[in-house]
């Protein structure tokens, strides 16, 4: 019988000392955490939350190293975050994006790249199912959401990305530095990522949940969907505004057995 093992992060705000003063308070990211907990439980998985002050660097680096020494091939691993995110520049590694630029999740002491997060998802054996949901944005230079759509923007502000980097741009060469090295030797992760949005948009934060969240719960119908994990991104996308259309994206070859089960299956 595989193993399901989950990590729920929600941030309704950073640390204001590490971030500048900017505290990026939010309304709905726990709810989402909490509510994909949830719909994990149920389907079979054991979850793990990492709330606001306990969303670290180290405790998210440590709680996916310890799936990865549990996990064997056929097993599965569901990561979820929500919260801000952000971008900084990448000059100095073989960064693959043609923008040279690396998307973050903005933790509650510091933004994490995307390309350790990749490098924590290649700690996982061959043939553990990889599948991750992030309700945040994943835009450096949109400035805000059209203003019908009535809600805030889950954006780290671009001036303080700027300022953010330039004060700690040394740590984030050294750490792009290091991330490139693995990368050039290790194997990619196998995972499958459904975003909140593309990288050049934003996601709206809500009352109870995310844009986002709350429309995957939705099509969810606390499990009597019925499909594969590409007619689940179609359904959502449907119900979504335009100006946020939710990304497919693979890395590595996850498999077509896997990207063809219903979502969330052990």
């Amino acid at each position: 019988m595989p193993t399901g093992l989950s990590l729920h992060i929600g941030l309704n705000q950073v640390d204001p000392d590490r971030y500048g003063g900017w505290d990026g308070r939010l309304v709905a990211c726990e709810n989402d955490a909490r509510d994909m907990a949830r719909l994990a439980g149920a389907a079979g998985f054991e979850p793990t939350t990492l709330f606001t002050a306990d969303g670290t660097v180290a405790r998210v680096t440590a709680a996916l190293r310890d799936a990865a020494g549990t996990l064997e091939s056929g097993d599965i691993l569901l990561f979820t975050y929500s919260g801000h995110g952000g971008q900084v520049p990448n000059t100095v590694g073989t960064d693959d994006e043609p923008d040279r630029l690396d998307e973050t999740l903005v933790l509650y002491d510091r933004e994490f790249l995307d390309d350790e997060l990749y490098r924590e998802f290649g700690r996982f054996a061959r043939g553990v199912r990889i599948l991750a949901f992030l309700d945040s944005c994943h835009s450096g230079t949109a400035i805000e959401l059209p203003e019908q759509s009535g809600q805030t923007a889950r954006l780290m502000p671009v001036y303080k990305q700027d300022e953010i980097y330039q004060r700690d741009k040394e740590f984030y060469q050294e750490l792009q530095r290091d991330l490139a090295a693995h990368k050039s030797r290790e194997r990619s992760a196998d995972a499958l990522l459904i975003s909140g949005c593309q990288d050049n948009q934003l996601s709206s934060d809500g009352d109870v949940n995310g844009k986002f969240t709350g429309t995957l719960l939705e099509v969810w119908r606390d499990g009597a969907f019925r499909g594969d994990y590409r007619r689940f991104h179609r359904d959502i996308v449907r119900r979504m505004p335009s100006f946020q259309s939710p990304n497919f994206y693979v890395t590595g070859q996850p498999g077509e057995e896997f990207l063809a089960q219903r979502p969330f299956t052990v």
